[in-house]
């Protein structure tokens, strides 16, 4: 099974580019961010006909998540644990394959800039309901793919200037350790698992030739259960989608479970 999370930047904008990479990369299930639509405006007709099931869970202009898959899915939508969130951030889906099921879900985590300001303080909260929904997911002990752009650079290695990004919210201790607690849960980073490398990015700024230059950082992952990380052979970054014109800001992270 191949799977892969890409945050599109809006999809109607990115339609060109998304329907060219479902036909190159072939991927089972797709988890995109930022569909930047509301559910009845997704192109659905479009990547139905490239042979995908889809399911939505849109937000007017900002935000929005969206799982593609070429199996029939069980979808859920939204992150448990504050009813008054409506933010269109999180869906999940149960994945027939084989005998048994893949559950997957695509997450667009709060940037949580500026630090000082509410918007961390929601970034921080969160996060403490995505570890505490999926230590509830690890206990049914199924292979589990939380993927998606997770808006943490998780070490030094992970960006091109970490000196830069000091004071952000997406590398601050508290951030990154926040992160390191969900993986303590038993969650494996899949490119990690694959290799220790730095210089591997999956988005890149539109401003001050972030791009030409590659400084980059890695922000969009995908953590994988036990049962999930036992399968895993293959990992890659599909960097040739940010060179396109009119690119996405990110590029896809596709993994291979046997």
């Amino acid at each position: 099974m191949r799977i892969a999370t890409w945050n599109v930047n809006s999809v109607r904008q990115r339609l060109d580019h998304l329907l060219y990479w479902l036909k190159e990369a072939e991927p089972d299930v797709v988890c995109l961010q930022e569909i930047k639509c509301l559910d009845e405006a997704f192109p659905r007709a479009e990547v139905e006909a490239a042979g995908y099931n889809v399911a939505t869970h849109g937000q007017k202009t900002f935000n929005g998540v969206a799982i593609l898959s070429k199996a029939p899915v069980e979808i859920t939508r939204g992150l448990p644990g504050d009813d008054a969130d409506e933010q269109a951030r999180y869906i999940e889906a149960v994945v027939p394959h084989g005998a048994g099921v893949v559950r997957v879900a695509s997450i667009y985590l709060p940037n949580g800039n500026p630090p000082a300001t509410d918007k961390y303080v929601y970034k921080l909260a969160w996060m403490d309901r995505l570890i505490a929904h999926a230590r509830g997911l690890l206990k049914l002990e199924e292979p589990l793919v939380l993927a998606g752009d997770y808006n943490v650079i998780p070490d030094a290695r992970d960006a091109r200037d970490p000196a830069a990004w000091a004071g952000d919210a997406l590398f601050l201790p508290t951030t990154r350790a926040k992160f390191h607690e969900l993986l303590n849960l038993g969650l494996t980073d899949a490119l990690r698992a694959s290799t220790d490398a730095g210089g591997l990015y999956t988005f890149w700024d539109y401003q001050a030739g972030a791009w030409q230059r590659n400084n980059g950082i890695r922000i969009d992952h995908l953590l994988l259960s036990p049962q999930a990380a036992d399968r895993l052979c293959a990992v890659r970054i599909d960097k040739d989608m940010r060179a396109r014109e009119k690119p996405s800001d990110h590029v896809p992270v596709v993994i291979d479970l046997n």
